[in-house]
């Protein structure tokens, strides 16, 4: 239990890629600890042996033809994994859980730009998760040529980010879809510009959810 009586939170980051958002995850975890709770930070795909093993596979298998339900089926069995292994007690035992991706990024890789049905998405979600939803969800959003520039110059690119821009755009338009649908939870985080300035919107954003539970 944490010093003011709040259960843990489950916070996800969420965003296309070179969107800064694990970048920002230090940030987060350390508005959360000085407000006086603990925090698990975790990712997705991955967080377990299983789901790292799993990660592998679904970012990294290149010469692998992985059908798109195979894929949405991996993910979803990493996060099975994860949450009975890690997220689920990490809430119960009053911890704040901060996820680098989850169910958010399913709907928009393998929603938007796989093209999966998201209605099967839905019902593998409800299986897998049962009432579990994230309490807050970090959007960082940027435009897919800032995106991509970023993307671009990291080594060792992943399946995903070797998309083409169509199915990049895809992604994006499936995240803010979701925010539109759930202004409530999903914040928007305008991720071009300085990391100064992104840092500061985490910040405003973070202290207004914590305060708002006091």
């Amino acid at each position: 239990m944490s010093p003011s009586g709040v259960r843990g939170k489950f916070i996800t980051v969420e965003g296309q890629d070179g969107a800064g958002k694990t970048t920002n995850l230090g940030q987060i975890e350390r508005v959360i600890r000085a407000s006086g709770y603990e925090v698990l930070r975790t990712r997705e795909p991955g967080g377990t042996p299983l789901g790292d093993t799993i990660r592998g596979l679904v970012l990294h298998g290149g010469n692998l033809d992985i059908d798109p339900m195979a894929e949405l089926l991996l993910i979803f069995a990493a996060r099975a994994q994860h949450l009975n292994a890690v997220i689920r007690p990490a809430l119960t035992a009053g911890m704040w859980v901060v996820c680098d991706r989850f169910t958010d990024a399913t709907y928009a890789y393998q929603g938007g730009g796989r093209g999966m049905d998201v209605g099967v998405i839905g019902e593998i979600e409800q299986s897998v998760q049962q009432d579990l939803r994230p309490n807050l969800t970090l959007l960082f959003d940027v435009d897919i040529a800032t995106g991509a520039e970023r993307a671009g110059e990291r080594s060792g690119h992943d399946r995903f980010e070797s998309e083409e821009a169509a199915f990049k755009g895809r992604v994006r338009d499936a995240y803010l879809a979701r925010a539109r649908a759930e202004p409530d939870r999903i914040r928007v985080i305008d991720a071009v510009g300085s990391l100064d300035r992104v840092q500061g919107a985490v910040e405003s954003i973070m202290r207004e959810y914590i305060d708002s539970l006091r």
